[in-house]
């Protein structure tokens, strides 16, 4: 065998493998969003690590655009929604912006958790240890989870995403909304990471076999 069909070949396996990996995940976390909670219970998403994010308009209206031969056309509301994913960095240092996507009625987004927020915050306990980091608490960890989503944590700086969007796009569309929950994954793998890096990149060229589209 040629060293040219060598690496033809090579390729080849390499796609074969990309594809298989990336449609399973697909099936894995398909509809996931529509359950009463996608989250982990076991897992902190104030974590450092890398999270794929989906978010949905209600009942996938086209708030926010068209694809129109393979290329995105932004509404207003659209290029509003592009904006608010762009600012969140200023708004969460802790977070960096990674592959994303404003789609008609959805927008794909990977964040990157670049490190842990420390928040000090005042707890019953004996006068020693009145005031500790919510890095140090472990003992009271699950007990204060249950209080309120932790600063910097995915659920909290989605939450803070739409609400933004929500504010303006109101003003243009009355009756713009969100779907009340989003689907997130856990990219657990340089591998995987690289799979949904290109699932996003193509996602407007394959709208029509999205399964968002209606």
């Amino acid at each position: 065998m040629t060293f040219n069909r060598r690496l033809r070949c090579l390729h080849w396996q390499m796609e074969l493998s990309v594809n298989f990996e990336f449609h399973f995940l697909l099936e894995k976390y398909k509809h996931k969003y529509r359950i009463p909670s996608a989250r982990l219970s076991e897992w902190d998403y104030s974590n450092r690590a890398a999270y794929f994010i989906t978010i949905c308009t209600k009942n996938r209206e086209h708030f926010f655009g068209e694809i129109i031969h393979d290329e995105k056309e932004l509404s207003e509301i659209g290029m509003i929604t592009r904006q608010n994913w762009l600012e969140i960095p200023s708004h969460f240092p802790t977070i960096k912006l990674d592959e994303f996507v404003v789609m008609p009625n959805h927008i794909h987004g990977i964040l990157i958790v670049s490190k842990k927020v420390c928040t000090q915050m005042s707890v019953k306990l004996p006068i020693e240890k009145q005031s500790i980091s919510d890095c140090d608490f472990e003992l009271m960890r699950k007990k204060m989870s249950l209080i309120s989503p932790k600063k910097g944590s995915i659920s909290t700086i989605i939450r803070s995403f739409k609400s933004a969007v929500t504010k303006n796009a109101t003003s243009i569309q009355p009756y713009f909304a969100w779907q009340p929950r989003f689907h997130d994954h856990i990219i657990r793998s340089s591998k995987t990471h690289v799979i949904i890096q290109q699932y996003i990149r193509n996602n407007p060229k394959n709208w029509d076999e999205d399964k968002f589209h209606l």
